[in-house]
């Protein structure tokens, strides 16, 4: 696979090199946001090793050619089921959410993969019966497969991950084709049951959706998405210079490194710094699109269209609740957020769309 030299000119080099900065700048905002807090001040290493663990997934994805995945799509789907089984019976419990399978002493969390895995099998299963889409019986058929997974991940609970599947599997069923009836029939499906689906949130869910809609109801629960908005706000034109910004530095900002690290971004290096971050990161989801344009078959087309709407719906989320203009779920920026799970995942994906495009002129089986 790797010495095969006329594979690797097709290697979208452009995308590679955007990924890497945007990992670059992952660890270095990261350093900024842990380095003076004690059982934190590592981290920038760990999220350093995770990033050699994920360059090595993505060359080795890259390597690997994307179409035998149509064989092993079924035991993908089986297999996500399994761990999403596994982390409702045997699971860790942190923050109120049982996300989590100890492996080793290291948490892993099942969903950042299985975002990849339910790609995966959506894409082939679209693929496999894209003559038949059209029927409404296997439109049906598509909808009851993506909601198993979606319940598992519902009971954790994760509402932010239970909605990432949903925009996952909807984009896919969108690409892929079908009628306008079915679309207006599904859309009158999820709006009855919408009232069904608010009684059974939890506490929490509800309470960030109402801070959303009204701040000033829960000063003490949005806490950090004021804070967030401080942080924004002090960054100005230039920011505070990297390393040196009040909100971070003085721990007023939680979760900085995760979950709120665009505010660390947007208070040190200010509108200028943040607004060519979010361009690298768009640039990575055009580069996305062109790759699911020349694809020379369906499941490719698919599988590289999943990658960027994950890339986009997270990017776009994540913003928005630090920009107070979505709720806070959870969701991390892509590349940039600290995290193994989802920075090894997350090349993994891109790995998937170097393979598509790697073998768009030849279509033999290697």
């Amino acid at each position: 696979m790797f010495a095969d030299r006329s594979l690797w000119r097709h290697f979208d080099k452009w995308l590679f090199l955007a990924v890497l900065v945007l990992c670059g700048i992952g660890v270095a905002m990261t350093y900024s946001a842990t380095a003076n807090t004690i059982d934190l001040n590592d981290y920038w290493i760990r999220q350093i090793r995770f990033f050699g663990l994920g360059l090595v997934a993505l060359l080795f994805v890259a390597a690997f050619d994307y179409r035998h995945l149509e064989l092993l799509a079924q035991p993908a789907y089986m297999g996500l089921l399994g761990s999403l089984f596994l982390v409702f019976l045997f699971g860790t419990v942190q923050g109120g959410s049982q996300r989590w399978i100890s492996i080793g002493g290291i948490l892993v969390q099942p969903t950042e993969a299985g975002k990849f895995l339910l790609i995966v099998f959506l894409a082939w299963y679209l693929s496999r019966f894209q003559d038949r889409m059209r029927r409404f019986r296997y439109l049906v058929i598509g909808m009851i497969l993506l909601a198993f997974p979606m319940a598992l991940v519902y009971l954790q609970p994760d509402l932010g991950m239970t909605v990432t599947f949903a925009f996952i599997g909807g984009t896919l069923i969108l690409v892929s084709g079908i009628r306008v009836w079915h679309l207006v029939t599904l859309g009158g499906m999820g709006l009855a049951a919408l009232p069904f689906l608010w009684s059974t949130l939890e506490g929490y869910m509800i309470e960030r959706i109402e801070i959303f809609l009204d701040p000033s109801s829960n000063r003490a629960a949005s806490y950090n998405v004021d804070q967030a908005m401080i942080s924004i706000g002090n960054g100005s034109w230039l920011g505070m210079g990297w390393g040196n910004g009040s909100q971070n530095q003085l721990h007023f900002l939680r979760v900085r490194h995760t979950d709120f690290i665009f505010s660390v971004i947007s208070e040190e290096l200010g509108f200028v710094g943040t607004t060519l971050i979010l361009l690298l990161l768009f640039f990575v989801i055009w580069r996305l699109i062109i790759i699911a344009d020349l694809a020379q078959d369906q499941f490719g087309r698919l599988l590289v269209v999943g990658v960027a709407a994950l890339i986009f719906f997270q990017t776009f989320i994540n913003v928005g609740m630090n920009l107070s203009i979505a709720p806070v779920t959870g969701m991390t920026l892509p590349f940039i957020s600290y995290g193994g799970s989802s920075l090894i995942s997350m090349m993994l994906a891109i790995g998937l769309a170097q393979s598509v495009i790697m073998r768009h002129r030849k279509m033999d089986f290697m």
